[in-house]
């Protein structure tokens, strides 16, 4: 080994390390990464930003721009309507709301996809008094089952396709996933229709009551003070919690500058004091519409907002890469900017009992909001966030509700047909889109990931240099020596198998930058295809069930869903066992 090579082994090893902890964001490591291999000597100087023009970064941004200009566009909104008439059954909810989802993932963002489902699956759980929590984390897993099917689907997909086309001199085209992908998703959905959501905790529980079915959003975090003229002043907490029927509980109240946690039902109330209060939102609405008894949100909040008759309660999820993610309350100010008061905050599994504008919110929190209709609008447009009940007004402007899918399918069939590479193609897509103004630019780069831009962009040097300075030929050839006289299908799993598991506590596009050049160099000293070994890592990075922060889309239904950081394998370790034994035996018939 040399000292190149033991460099990278370690710098690449903490970046893993560093990306399981979770504690800094993932593009921030990556650049860590960057740097560190800059300085040692191992990526040169002038190829430190390569990454940043590279096809693959271009391609997965163009995609994002397209997915947001297909969500404006009201055309999934046209076909969904029709799946109210499936909420009859568990089983047929599941594999109508999971089919589409699946079906949109395959050719837009799998983010943007799981948006669009996600209201109108929590409506209709609503409706037939179903637990939703039955139904999110399905919902999620298809939306990444939907990526493997095509070039776009997934970023995973979009990298092993320019990785291929750098070392061969041609890419995988639009649809060369799909013949193992559908059949790999296909088998996925069936599982999940049939059994998979029959593992999940509350599978066995499905006959809910009213008041049940509101608490599948999960628990929210509220914070009340008692006025001078409220009735409560100079009685206890069991009074409190009477008036609301004793669905609420109170973690702490504080008084001035004490702080009384877990207080007695006997516990005194009295003037001035702030209550942290725990409760479903149904459960809590006596206190939230009746100012007289206590006071909500922060105690800035102008009482003149509030007084519109247009002023409504919405409940909205923290999206992923929203700009409030990390930020605490009194950071963002969203009464002064927004005229919107934030009630309360749901994070299951974590009830703070801290005020709420020392919270730091979280991708995946669900927040109580109180404002009118038109500042509600602005503020999750402009937050990130995602009205999850909306109480029936629509948070995105539609537009273009036949041009944009059409634009859209004329730049797959120009990539598919092999007459421009697919970067230069939605490119062209995402510019004839805006000179349409079907897409403004302001919406166009909000709806960048730039994470995830910047991450491919400081790690794809990263991968590279496990090429130039050999350690994937060291890494293929202690596998190929241990693995000498095992069969080919041995070897994908492994490949398969590791990808999963690096992806779930990782995250996707490194997973597969990292394993692309070692599958390929693998196949290579072996004698095999280096398609089907790139093809195996494809399906496996782009599998991260195990976990809430393998994938955006899990770490989003976790607060609606009301679901534990534990509650992902009991689904996701069957569903990987699934894939596995799907795509390795397509991936053999396909492409060895």
């Amino acid at each position: 080994m040399t000292s190149d090579q033991l460099i990278l082994f370690v710098i690449l090893f903490t970046a893993i390390l560093l990306f399981v902890w979770n504690h800094w964001r993932y593009d921030i490591v990556a650049g860590f990464a960057l740097m560190a291999c800059v300085y040692s000597g191992i990526v040169p100087v002038d190829s430190a930003f390569d990454g940043f023009a590279h096809p693959a970064v271009i391609t997965v941004a163009s995609v994002l721009v397209i997915s947001r200009a297909l969500q404006s566009s009201g055309i999934v909104e046209y076909f969904l309507r029709y799946l109210a008439l499936t909420r009859g059954t568990v089983t047929g909810q599941i594999a109508a709301n999971a089919g589409v989802t699946a079906l949109l993932s395959g050719f837009m963002n799998n983010i943007g996809a799981l948006a669009l489902m996600l209201p109108v699956t929590l409506r209709d759980a609503r409706k037939a008094k179903r637990n939703a929590s039955i139904l999110l984390m399905p919902l999620s897993f298809a939306s990444l089952l939907g990526g493997l099917t095509t070039l776009i689907g997934t970023p995973p997909n979009i990298i092993i396709a320019t990785f291929r086309a750098d070392n061969t001199g041609e890419s995988f085209s639009m649809f060369d996933f799909t013949y193992v992908g559908l059949v790999t998703a296909s088998a996925g959905l069936i599982f999940l229709v049939t059994v998979g959501w029959r593992l999940l905790p509350n599978a066995r529980n499905d006959n809910y009551s009213s008041d049940d079915a509101h608490h599948q959003f999960g628990r929210y975090i509220c914070e009340f003070r008692l006025p001078s003229q409220s009735s409560l002043v100079g009685s206890n907490i069991g009074d409190f919690e009477e008036l609301c029927e004793k669905e609420v509980s109170v973690l702490a109240i504080i008084r001035g500058t004490k702080r009384i946690l877990a207080p007695s039902t006997l516990e005194t109330l009295e003037i001035g004091d702030t209550l942290i209060v725990e409760g479903a939102s149904e459960s809590l609405q006596p206190l939230l519409e009746n100012p007289a008894i206590v006071e909500t949100g922060a105690a800035d909040v102008n009482p003149e907002w509030l007084r519109s008759p247009d002023v409504r309660v919405i409940e909205a999820v923290v999206m992923p890469n929203s700009i409030v993610e990390g930020v605490a309350m009194r950071q963002v100010r969203m009464h002064q900017r927004y005229k919107v008061n934030l009630l309360g905050v749901a994070r299951e599994g974590r009830a703070s009992k801290a005020k709420l504008k020392h919270v730091r919110f979280k991708t995946g929190d669900v927040l109580l909001l109180q404002g009118e209709k038109e500042a509600l609008k602005l503020a999750c447009n402009n937050l990130g966030c995602l009205a999850i009940r909306n109480r029936g007004f629509e948070i995105t402007a539609r537009r273009g509700l036949i041009v944009t899918p059409l634009i859209f399918l004329i730049g797959i069939i120009a990539s598919a047909l092999g007459l421009v590479p697919v970067q230069i193609a939605f490119t062209t897509v995402v510019g004839i889109l805006v000179l349409m103004r079907l897409v403004s630019l302001q919406e166009a780069y909000n709806s960048i990931e730039w994470p995830v831009i910047i991450l491919l962009g400081f790690l794809i040097p990263v991968g590279e240099s496990l090429q130039s300075t050999g350690a994937t030929s060291l890494i293929s050839t202690f596998i190929s020596n241990v693995a000498a006289d095992a069969p080919p299908w041995t070897i994908l799993t492994l490949l398969m198998v590791t990808s999963m598991l690096l992806s779930d506590v990782v995250h996707n596009t490194p997973t597969a930058v990292l394993m692309a050049p070692i599958a390929f160099t693998l196949a290579s000293s072996l004698g095999y295809s280096t398609d089907a070994f790139l093809m195996a890592v494809a399906v496996g990075a782009a599998s991260p069930y195990l976990t809430p922060i393998g994938h955006q889309s899990n770490t989003l239904v976790m607060g609606p869903g009301g679901y534990n950081f534990g509650d992902y394998w009991r689904l996701g370790l069957p569903l990987d066992v699934v894939i596995v034994c799907t795509a390795v035996p397509m991936i053999q018939l396909v492409w060895m």
